[in-house]
């Protein structure tokens, strides 16, 4: 199956890989365009490594629109402690070719969605959800082109990883991850319960830069840097790889297991503003709205991004 889809990112190293895994798999991914927003750093970085990522994979062509330079109500909380000021430590930065468009993200959704036919566009959800937020704000009719948003965010058992209690793409937005989730289309939400069982280990790494592609070897950069701080964080053996989940669902949804349940975002509280409050023993009378993910085949996630990344050619 293919799904038409929009991807919305921050890049970030793991956005970025997400990227280039969504753009090594057009027989799954119809790819009609790349929003950004300000999130892992500012938003004219992340637009710029949004577009390096699509000269990387050789697809100049993928128009890329700038969103959201802050959060609906709130200050912008950016990471370069974990992603370098750059967003994408690990390999060289450079003026990339691929052009940013001059229509805003927000109204770029707004015009794909109203065209759409009735459920038809997906939308992999990589970084704070201001842009999507605002889009359903300005015209909520779009809701109903939406076939499904697969979306990074959010934690249960795995409490946070900028606060004690949230998520850091969560975080950054509260009040937009909360219209998202209850604007009723279905959602597949993937937070740190998933994945951080997608280690990038030094074997795994290893493993992409010997495919000895230009893609693969600067993948495989951008992932050992990422790696040193969480790999601190967590006394772990590599860093978790959040953001391609999303697009490895699209890819291969058989590798994932989640249930079907409601997820509320702290959006009131100073302490835990942010937090995911997933009801996955159904204690509440709370609707379900999303199918949360929570189990992962990380062996099988790697061969998929191993064998997609192999297509770049040597």
């Amino acid at each position: 199956m293919t799904y038409k889809t929009i991807i919305d990112c921050d890049p970030g190293q793991d956005d970025a890989v997400g990227l280039l895994l969504a753009l090594a798999s057009p027989e799954e991914i119809e790819l009609l365009g790349v929003t950004t927003v300000a999130g892992n750093v500012p938003l004219e970085l992340t637009t710029r490594n949004a577009r390096m990522m699509c000269d990387l994979a050789g697809r100049c062509d993928m128009p890329v629109f700038a969103g959201c330079s802050k959060p609906i109500r709130r200050e912008l909380v950016t990471a370069e402690a974990i992603h370098g000021e750059t967003g994408i430590n690990g390999i060289d930065i450079w003026d990339p070719i691929t052009p940013q468009q001059a229509e805003h993200a927000v109204s770029y959704l707004v015009d794909t969605l109203t065209k759409a036919d009735d459920a038809s566009i997906t939308l992999a959800m990589m970084g704070p959800l201001t842009n999507l937020a605002s889009a359903i704000k300005k015209a909520p009719s779009i809701v109903a082109k939406i076939e499904r948003i697969v979306l990074m965010g959010g934690a249960m058992r795995e409490g946070g990883n900028r606060t004690p209690s949230a998520e850091f793409n969560i975080l950054v937005d509260p009040e937009a991850a909360d219209l998202v989730l209850n604007c009723g289309c279905p959602i597949i939400q993937m937070g740190l319960d998933v994945t951080h069982q997608v280690l990038s280990t030094r074997e795994r790494v290893q493993r992409i830069k010997g495919l000895g592609n230009s893609v693969a070897i600067a993948t495989a950069g951008m992932l050992s840097f990422f790696d040193s701080f969480d790999t601190k964080k967590y006394s772990s053996e590599g860093a978790p790889l959040h953001d391609p989940c999303t697009i490895a669902w699209l890819i291969r949804p058989e590798l994932f297991v989640s249930k079907r349940c409601n997820v509320s975002v702290e959006t009131v509280s100073d302490l835990t503003a942010g937090h995911t409050a997933v009801d996955f023993w159904h204690v509440t009378d709370r609707p379900a709205n999303v199918d949360w993910v929570y189990e992962i085949d990380a062996d099988g996630f790697y061969d998929l991004l191993t064998e997609r990344l192999e297509r770049f050619g040597g």
